[in-house]
């Protein structure tokens, strides 16, 4: 039996991997858990909140300024996400529907500010906590407002189909209301993000290492179109960034949804 070696030269440029998601303690010696993702996290958090205090503290009739951006953001969940899937019960779970939209879209958009760099959706972790809560939520409004019987009812029944297809239905649907719905939400998030940050992270290394750490003839358009392609690529990461956050709080909405009304 042979066995191959694969040695890296610090000559050589090699593609970044998984890596780029291990994070040791930011203190020597301290909590294994105070990582990166877990201050950027918390900034994210400040910046949230701070965003809402500065728009709606004092809010004024004419808006401007913070209160103007507030004001679209609040809009568009409420529009797009809220009230399709809530209806009458919108309201009540704007505040909801809206932190969770800015956490995300902010977490996401961690992955293309300097010196940061690193979307948090991007760690697992982070984007399951968020769709447990929902999830949660879901189950706990489906049996208060209709029982266990009654919760599981509802999202068993379906007109016109007869009796003895339930025995293939109900497995399925009660398997997609309580197993898979949660994995979709927080899945579809991270896998995105986690893409995402390897495919700039590539991009911008080819870039750096043909035109800054090796420049030669051959080598230098292979960097300029890495730089090219990380440009476009940070443009289209942004867009899927916006998306996923609104993904996520719509799946939010239509779970919450499907806890008041008793239905899958």
């Amino acid at each position: 039996m042979r066995t191959t070696i694969l040695i890296t030269s610090p000559d050589r440029w090699t593609a970044p991997g998984l890596e780029l998601f291990e994070f040791a303690p930011i203190f020597p010696g301290g909590p294994e858990w105070l990582t990166k993702p877990v201050l950027i996290a918390l900034l994210s958090s400040v910046i949230a909140i701070a965003l809402c205090w500065a728009a709606f503290a004092k809010p004024k009739i004419i808006p401007r300024g913070w209160q103007s951006i507030g004001e679209y953001a609040y809009l568009f969940v409420r529009d797009q996400i809220a009230r399709p899937n809530l209806g009458a019960d919108s309201d009540r779970w704007m505040g909801f529907l809206l932190t969770i939209f800015l956490t995300v879209l902010i977490w996401n958009l961690m992955g293309v500010i300097p010196l940061i760099q690193f979307p948090v959706a991007a760690h697992i972790a982070f984007p399951l906590v968020l769709a447990l809560t929902v999830y949660g939520i879901k189950i706990y409004l489906g049996v208060r407002h209709h029982g266990v019987r009654g919760y599981l009812r509802g999202i068993v029944h379906l007109p016109g189909l007869p009796g003895w297809a339930y025995g293939l239905y109900a497995p399925m649907i009660l398997a997609e209301v309580f197993i898979t719905s949660l994995f979709t939400h927080f899945v579809r998030l991270f896998a995105n993000m986690f893409a995402g940050h390897i495919l700039l992270a590539f991009f911008s290394s080819v870039g750096f290492w043909f035109l800054f750490e090796q420049l030669t003839p051959l080598g230098a358009g292979l960097g300029v179109l890495g730089v090219l392609m990380t440009i476009v690529m940070t443009a289209f990461e942004m867009f899927i960034q916006f998306l996923q956050a609104f993904l996520f709080a719509m799946l939010a909405g239509m779970f919450i949804a499907s806890g008041l009304r008793g239905a899958h």
